[in-house]
C-alpha cells in the first residue's frame, strides 16, 4: 500500500515536471517570433450602433394660485386750481374717469329756462358718432337779461361743434368750428341823468373760430409723440367805423422719449394777430417762440428744464422754465417750485373778454410775464386735499383799465410798463367721488406799479368756494361764494379810490322727475349784493332762474 502510494507521487511529481517545461518552451518560442508582422482583426458582423430615443417631456399648465391679498393702490391726485387776475375764477371739480370697459354712450339734453332776469334762456347739447372711432358734440346757447337799471341789458347767442375721428396707424384728429355774438349796453355812463340813444349805447361782439389737430396715440418706434395743431380766430364789434381782428395760431410740439424717465421736448409757436383799427389803419401783431425742454420724472422727483427764445414783434427774449416736484413715497405730500417764462397775447378779443365795456384799443401789446413761486400741496386723508403756495412776479406791458373822463361808461385800456405783484394763495378740497365736494380758495396780491399811479382793475384779494352735493339719487345741490376786494380807480373828477368789495353767493337744486326730464333752480347773488366789479357798472343783485331739462339718448 505504502509502495503504491510512492509510485503515484513520483508519477504527479513527473507530470508536473513536464507541464513546468512545456510552458517554458512555448513562452521561449513565443518570444523568437516576427514582432513586425501587422495584426489584423476581422469582423463579421450587421450591427450598426444607434442611441436609444429619448423621452418627451410632456408639460401640462397648471392653474394660477388665487391671491386673496388685497393689493395697496397709491393715487397721486393733484389739486386742482384756476387763478384769473381779472374775473371770478370757476373752479369746477374733476369728473371720475370714465370706465374703459363701458361704451361711451351718446347723451342728448335739451335745457330751457326763465327768471326775473333772464327771458328766455336755453341750451341745448347733441352728441352722436359711431362710439368707436368718431366722437362729435353739438352745444348751443342763447339767452337775454334785463335788469332794472337803464339799459342794464345783456345777450349771448353762441353754437359750437366738435369732434373726434381715430384713424389708422394710431392717429387721431380733432377739431372744432364755434360761433358766439355777445351783446351789452354801456349803461354805467354818470350822471345818470345823461340822455342817450339805445342805439348809441350797444356794445355788439362777434366771434368766429376754428381749429384742426393731429396727434399719435401710440408712440412711434424711434419714441416720438406729436400733436401740430392750427387755430384761427376772427374777432369784430359793430361800431362805426368797425374794428376787426384775425388771429393765427400754430403749434409744433414734439417729444422724444427716451427712458421712462427722461423725455426731450421740442416746439414751436407762431401766433400771429393782424388788427384793423376803424380810421382803417392796420398793426401787426405777432409771436413766435420755440420751446426745447428736458423733462424728468421719476416716483418722487419731477423736474421740467426749459430755455425759450422768443420774437416779439422782432424783440427777442430768452425766457427761463424751470419746474420740479418733490412727492413723498406715500404720495401725500408735494414740495414744488416754479420759475416760469410767457407771454400773454395782447389782442382785442382777449381784452374784451376782461372787460366788455372798453373801446376798442389804439395799440396792441403782448404781457411778457415772469414769476417765481414756491410752495406745497398734499392730502390729509383720501378725502382732503390741500395747496398752499407764495411766489412773486414782473410783468412787462400789463394791460389795465381807467375809465374814460366823458361820462366813465367806456374803459380805455393802458398799459403798464412793469408791474411787480407779490402773491400768496391756498386751497382745501374735500371730495367724495361724485356725491359730495367743495372747495375753497384764497389769494392775495400785493401789486407796485412803474409808470401808472396805480394798478386799475386788479383785485387785492379773492375768495372762491364751490360745492357740488348729491343729496339723494335724483337731488343734487350746488353753492358758490364769490368775495373780493375792491380794486383802484379814478372817478371822473380825477380822484383815486378803491371800491368796496363784493360778497356773491349763488346756490341751485337739479332734481329728476322722470327718467328723461329734469327740474333745476338757480338763484344767483341771494344776499342782493349790488357791487361794481368794474367802476359805474352796478351789478344785477338778486335774480332768480328756473325751467326743464328733457334728456334723450341715441
Amino acid at each position: 500500500m505504502i509502495i503504491k502510494m510512492r509510485l503515484n507521487l513520483l508519477i504527479m511529481t513527473k507530470g508536473f515536471i513536464c507541464l513546468m517545461m512545456f510552458l517554458i518552451f512555448g513562452s521561449i518560442t513565443l518570444k523568437a517570433q516576427d514582432t513586425a508582422k501587422r495584426k489584423t482583426i476581422i469582423i463579421t458582423s450587421t450591427f450598426k450602433p444607434s442611441l436609444k430615443n429619448t423621452a418627451k417631456l410632456n408639460f401640462n399648465a397648471e392653474a394660477p394660485l388665487i391671491d386673496t391679498t388685497r393689493p395697496d393702490l397709491k393715487y397721486n391726485l393733484p389739486v386742482q386750481f384756476l387763478s384769473l387776475v381779472y374775473q371770478p375764477a370757476g373752479l369746477n371739480p374733476l369728473a371720475l374717469p370714465a370706465d374703459s370697459l363701458k361704451l361711451w354712450r351718446n347723451d342728448n339734453y335739451i335745457k330751457l329756462g326763465a327768471g326775473n332776469i333772464h327771458l328766455p334762456y336755453a341750451e341745448a347739447g347733441l352728441s352722436f358718432g359711431d362710439r368707436k372711432n368718431s366722437f362729435f358734440n353739438v352745444f348751443a346757447e342763447g339767452y337775454n337779461s334785463k335788469g332794472k337799471l337803464p339799459f342794464q341789458e345783456n345777450s349771448l347767442l353762441a353754437g359750437s361743434i366738435s369732434g373726434t375721428i381715430k384713424a389708422k396707424n394710431n392717429l387721431e384728429w380733432d377739431g372744432s368750428l364755434g360761433v358766439r355774438a355777445d351783446g351789452y349796453y354801456l349803461y354805467g355812463f354818470q350822471p345818470d341823468t345823461l340822455k342817450f340813444a339805445k342805439s348809441q349805447l350797444q356794445q355788439q361782439f362777434f366771434t368766429f373760430d376754428g381749429k384742426i389737430g393731429l396727434r399719435n396715440t401710440v408712440p412711434t418706434e424711434f419714441g416720438l409723440t406729436y400733436n401740430p395743431n392750427f387755430k384761427i380766430t376772427a374777432f369784430g364789434e359793430n361800431n362805426s367805423p368797425r374794428t376787426s381782428e384775425a388771429d393765427m395760431v400754430l403749434n409744433l410740439p414734439l417729444e422724444k422719449t427716451i427712458n421712462e424717465n427722461f423725455a426731450i421736448n421740442l416746439g414751436f409757436t407762431a401766433d400771429v394777430t393782424n388788427y384793423t383799427i376803424g380810421n382803417g389803419s392796420t398793426i401787426n401783431n405777432n409771436l413766435f417762440f420755440v420751446s426745447p425742454a428736458v423733462v424728468y420724472h421719476s416716483d418722487n422727483l419731477a423736474m421740467h428744464i426749459e430755455m425759450t427764445p422768443s420774437w416779439d414783434q422782432s424783440n427777442f427774449h430768452l425766457l427761463p422754465n424751470f419746474r420740479a416736484e418733490y412727492t413723498t413715497d406715500n404720495k401725500q405730500f408735494t414740495l414744488f417750485a416754479s420759475l416760469d417764462g410767457y407771454y400773454d397775447k395782447g389782442s382785442f378779443s382777449r381784452f374784451a373778454g376782461i372787460n366788455p365795456w372798453l373801446w376798442a384799443p389804439t395799440t396792441l401789446l403782448n404781457t411778457r410775464v415772469e414769476e417765481f413761486f414756491g410752495g406745497f400741496k398734499g392730502s390729509l386723508s383720501s378725502h382732503f386735499s390741500y395747496l398752499a403756495k407764495a411766489g412773486f412776479s414782473e410783468s412787462h406791458n400789463m394791460p389795465l383799465f381807467l375809465n374814460d373822463s366823458l361820462d366813465g361808461k367806456n374803459f380805455q385800456v393802458v398799459y403798464e410798463s412793469k408791474l411787480d405783484a407779490f402773491t400768496l394763495h391756498g386751497e382745501l378740497s374735500y371730495i367724495d367721488g361724485e356725491n359730495f365736494n367743495i372747495t375753497a380758495a384764497l389769494t392775495l396780491s400785493n401789486y407796485k406799479t412803474t409808470s401808472e399811479y396805480k394798478a386799475w382793475g386788479l383785485l387785492p384779494m379773492e375768495f372762491t368756494t364751490t360745492m357740488r352735493w348729491q343729496i339723494v339719487k335724483e337731488l343734487w345741490l350746488k353753492a358758490d361764494l364769490w368775495a373780493f376786494q375792491g380794486a383802484y380807480w379814478r372817478y371822473l373828477n380825477q380822484a383815486v379810490g378803491t371800491g368796496n368789495g363784493g360778497f356773491d353767493v349763488n346756490a341751485g337744486l337739479e332734481f329728476r322727475i322722470t327718467k328723461q326730464f329734469n327740474l333745476w333752480l338757480q338763484m344767483n347773488n341771494l344776499f342782493n349784493d349790488k357791487y361794481q366789479r368794474w367802476n359805474q357798472y352796478t351789478v344785477y343783485g338778486f335774480n332768480i332762474l328756473g325751467g326743464v331739462i328733457f334728456s334723450f339718448g341715441k
